[in-house]
């Protein structure tokens, strides 16, 4: 049978092809009664749209999903979360990895966007941290929406779905400071990043809540791995002030942590209770589970993709809006309550 085009959807639901056109490019300028009318057709004669026409439109039809992160965990839940936006609104993803630190990081960016029909960008951090990066895109045409930590969007810059890391770690170290534990490690800390600011801020407020000071000899620097995580443990757990509890920056951090507890022969929690960050796989993969912070990485990557998608069908909305994000403990058991 000869394969339906256009035109058979067209002459079936009664509109014309530059209709059926805007229903597939999911166009706002179409009412709802007919949208439905020609999908209906669509999927009666199994109409798939001609790739290569696409390509030709002079509207972007792709976005963009940049990140600087070797989470690999964090990188494909925010891919499915963006994607199923994509496949929902008829739009293509390009994915690119890139070196935040470089030099070259906007040009590079640019050339993307003007070779790959990219109307939209999704920034994750550090890269949308970058206030100069933000403003080079924005001068390039692109829609930009960043994926930032905080309790609301910092400016009016471009659209942010913000996550609260202070609220969360609060909530967390709070926890642990109701099981009585009043040493705790803090391990993971990177300047650089805004939600590792974040989370150590939450940390210190839920103790000077509570009327408790902060041991700075128990906080470490260092790495969103598990390698870290083994290595800043030993040094905790070697020094002349052992903590009872760790709080880690991430799930990976935390479950180097338990690792390294038990190379030293500390049971877990019994010896030490162990809390970590963002409810990945390694928070179930750790024996005993941790206790940790949901972190919903599909669904927050899905809010920016609708942003940005909404952006660019709409590109003469001058309203920026933007997505919160609370996060919530769940409780496992690498805490326990500390015996006096």
């Amino acid at each position: 049978m000869k394969k339906p085009t256009i035109k058979d959807v067209a002459r079936l639901a009664g509109v014309s092809f530059k209709t059926v056109s805007r229903v597939v490019n999911k166009e706002a300028s179409v009412s709802d009664s007919v949208r439905e009318r020609v999908n209906e057709c669509i999927k009666q004669l199994n109409y798939q749209p001609n790739r290569t026409a696409r390509t030709m439109r002079k509207a972007p039809f792709s976005l963009a999903f940049v990140y600087d992160n070797p989470n690999s965990h964090y990188v494909i839940e925010m891919q499915n979360g963006i994607i199923s936006q994509c496949r929902e609104n008829g739009f293509e993803l390009v994915i690119h990895p890139t070196d935040s630190r470089s030099e070259e990081v906007g040009k590079e960016l640019a050339a993307m966007i003007g070779s790959s029909q990219i109307g939209g960008v999704i920034l994750t951090p550090p890269l949308s941290e970058n206030r100069e990066l933000v403003t080079f895109l924005i001068g390039q045409q692109a829609k930009v929406v960043r994926i930032l930590s905080g309790s609301e969007p910092p400016d009016n810059l471009a659209p942010v779905v913000y996550v609260d890391d202070v609220a969360a770690a609060q909530t967390l170290t709070s926890h642990l400071l109701s099981q009585g534990h009043t040493s705790i490690g803090f391990i993971g800390f990177n300047d650089s990043h805004e939600s590792s600011r974040g989370r150590l801020k939450g940390f210190t407020q839920a103790h000077l809540e509570r009327g408790l000071s902060v041991n700075k000899n128990l906080i470490l620097d260092g790495e969103f791995t598990f390698e870290s995580g083994m290595e800043m443990t030993r040094i905790l757990m070697e020094s002349d002030n052992k903590p009872t509890a760790i709080v880690a920056c991430n799930d990976e951090i935390a479950a180097g942590a338990v690792f390294q507890a038990r190379i030293l022969n500390y049971q877990i929690p019994e010896d030490l209770s162990v809390a970590g960050f963002e409810n990945s796989p390694f928070a179930i993969q750790t024996w005993p589970h941790l206790t940790t912070i949901d972190q919903p990485n599909v669904q927050i990557a899905a809010a920016a993709a609708k942003l940005v998608i909404n952006m660019m069908q709409k590109p003469d909305t001058e309203h920026i809006s933007s997505a919160g994000f609370t996060l919530n403990l769940i409780e496992r058991d690498s805490v326990t309550c500390l015996t006096q």
